[in-house]
């Protein structure tokens, strides 16, 4: 969704830009029929399969599934997140992107975090200078193999021995609340004291996507321990959703295909000098899916490179079912595991980057991870082993989006188990069946784009794919209330969409998918999107519409009906049920 930004101001700005002229300025287009084509700037082809819809003001390209609206394309081709995005496309047209009004603690709040960012600039330049005025810490870095250029390309300080020094250089700007906001500074719940929480440190400054230093990890230069330090979770930064060395690889990679994860800050920094530009390493964490969502916001291919000791294989199991609910069949991830005793590190000083990125050409993908650990897991040479994997691969694909790539990992469990991969659907993937009282939608989320049969497979989906074409169809539906009454699946979204239209005529499609953005309602509205009616002949899509209310109408009755002649069998009716039953019988009649 919109996060902060007003929905009304996201409108205003889709409905200001022409998608054509943002995509035909990066990407030069050409006219189609209706339509504007291009060979697609996300994967490589010859023949234009990349396909962009100014009535919809929606882009889609048929060779790899990237689609959306001209936000969307901005992120996926700048590498931007939601809101730089709004930014970049508000500043082309000289508006400034407001905020929820209303609230003096959110303007405060983005104040303080104001003061806070600029907090941790300074403590960042205080440390870089205390490393130069410290000949240990200079030397530490020489022997670890790190090169000036390196060094100040991600800002590496170093935090003095002392349990005051960074007090004692901020608390002229900035207030004792404000240090411990950041993290900086500890104070001990027993005796209310103190101190400086980075000491004797080299000192790696974490930036967020925007190049803003929101945290800070130490590491000592001998066997103390921790080893590594992190900032903790404060109101700037989140380990969950940020990764280290994310702000360097857009601002040095160009074009960026791919992102390497690696474990730590020295990974980075070393592959980095060595001419490896695209690692980035969680925060001491484990690799949630939002850092998988904004990766593959970035790129289409994800390796991990983990060390293969027992930590290191964990960490890439965790990693693995954090990925599944984002797979889908235009995106890829990989598993590299290191020799025990080497880390990416010491690799690229060994075989340099040829080397290292041949390494990388051997990662096994995701499918075949998944497989040969459950495969390594259980004795399928027995029936209770191919139980057992078979359990634990249910629960797994459960969570991935239907798509080639879960079918695929169905077959080849029946293959290794010699169970029919249509007993293991309909034993270990059962979805719940709705009842027609349910009010969930049900669109269908395939990424390809859809056939006119599965789009025509029910009159709800028929109905919101035609109105996402032709949006004044509003006009010919009868009262969105009635209709989201209705005891059919997916109905509410329809009459939902009737509310928007009717208050909003001049909404396109791209419109609906940014207000739905990170909803359960994105993937089949987008999917719905994609569609194309065989005609423009506005008689005939109103024919259509038309015909697909009276076909929900006549389910809509048909339902009821079945309801009130079961409860009559086994409960009986109301009087006011017996009269209802008495007119849908004679409307059948």
């Amino acid at each position: 969704m919109s996060g902060y930004i007003p929905h009304e101001f996201i409108d205003e700005l889709l409905s200001r830009i022409d998608i054509v002229d943002v995509i035909h300025s990066r990407v030069p287009l050409k006219k189609a029929g209706r339509e504007y084509k291009a060979c697609c700037p996300f994967h490589n082809e010859k023949t234009p399969s990349f396909t962009v819809s100014p009535k919809k003001q929606f882009y889609y390209c048929f060779g790899c599934g990237q689609h959306g609206s001209a936000l969307s394309f901005l992120m996926e081709y700048e590498h931007l997140d939601f809101v730089e995005a709004v930014e970049s496309l508000a500043n082309s047209l000289g508006l400034e992107v407001p905020h929820e009004q209303g609230k003096q603690g959110k303007k405060a709040a983005t104040k303080r975090n104001r003061d806070l960012y600029d907090l941790m600039e300074e403590a960042s330049h205080y440390y870089q200078l205390q490393l130069k005025s410290t000949p240990q810490a200079v030397e530490y870095l020489k022997n670890r193999g790190l090169d000036t250029q390196t060094s100040k390309q991600f800002g590496i300080g170093f935090s003095p021995d002392s349990w005051g020094a960074i007090k004692s250089h901020l608390s002229h700007h900035y207030t004792t609340r404000q240090l411990l906001d950041t993290g900086l500074l500890i104070q001990k719940e027993d005796t209310g004291k103190i101190y400086d929480r980075f000491r004797n440190r080299i000192m790696f400054p974490i930036r967020d996507k925007r190049g803003r230093v929101i945290g800070f990890g130490g590491r000592v230069m001998g066997d103390e321990l921790p080893k590594y330090l992190n900032s903790p979770e404060t109101p700037i930064f989140s380990k969950g959703t940020e990764l280290y060395g994310f702000y360097e690889v857009r601002k040095n990679t160009r074009k960026l295909e791919q992102l390497l994860v690696v474990e730590g800050y020295m990974d980075v920094i070393a592959l980095a000098q060595f001419g490896i530009s695209y690692a980035v390493a969680t925060l001491g964490t484990a690799t949630t899916t939002e850092h998988i969502r904004q990766m593959f916001r970035a790129v289409s291919t994800i390796t991990f490179c983990f060390d293969g000791d027992r930590a290191g294989k964990d960490a890439a199991w965790r990693a693995m079912e954090n990925a599944l609910p984002l797979l889908n069949d235009n995106k890829e991830i990989r598993f590299l595991f290191l020799e025990k005793g080497e880390d990416p590190d010491t690799q690229i000083r060994k075989v340099g980057k040829a080397g290292f990125e041949s390494l990388l050409d051997s990662a096994i993908t995701l499918t075949d991870y998944l497989v040969n650990t459950l495969q390594a897991r259980h004795n399928i040479s027995t029936r209770e082993g191919k139980a057992h994997l078979l359990n634990d691969v249910g629960t797994l694909l459960k969570s991935i989006p239907e798509s080639l790539i879960k079918e695929q990992l169905i077959t080849t469990m029946a293959k290794l188990t010699n169970i029919d991969s249509n007993l293991i659907k309909k034993y270990k993937l059962t979805v719940q069946r709705y009842s027609h009282t349910d009010q969930r939608i049900e669109l269908g989320q395939s990424t390809s784009c859809l056939s006119d049969r599965k789009v025509r497979l029910t009159p709800v989906r028929y109905a919101i794919a035609l109105l996402l074409n032709e949006p004044k169809l509003v006009d010919y539906a009868e009262n969105p209330e009635k209709i989201a009454q209705y005891p059919i699946a997916g109905v509410s979204f329809l009459a939902k969409l009737l509310e928007i239209f009717e208050e909003h005529p001049n909404l396109t499609a791209a419109n609906l998918i940014e207000r739905f953005r990170g909803s359960e309602y994105e993937a089949p509205l987008i999917n719905l999107t994609k569609w194309r009616p065989k005609t423009d002949d506005k008689t005939v899509l109103q024919r259509e519409f038309q015909d697909c209310l009276r076909q929900i109408r006549k389910k809509a009755r048909e339902n009821r009906l079945e309801s009130l002649l079961h409860k009559e069998r086994v409960t009986g009716l109301s009087p006011q049920e017996k009269n209802d039953l008495m007119i849908l019988l004679s409307e059948i009649h």
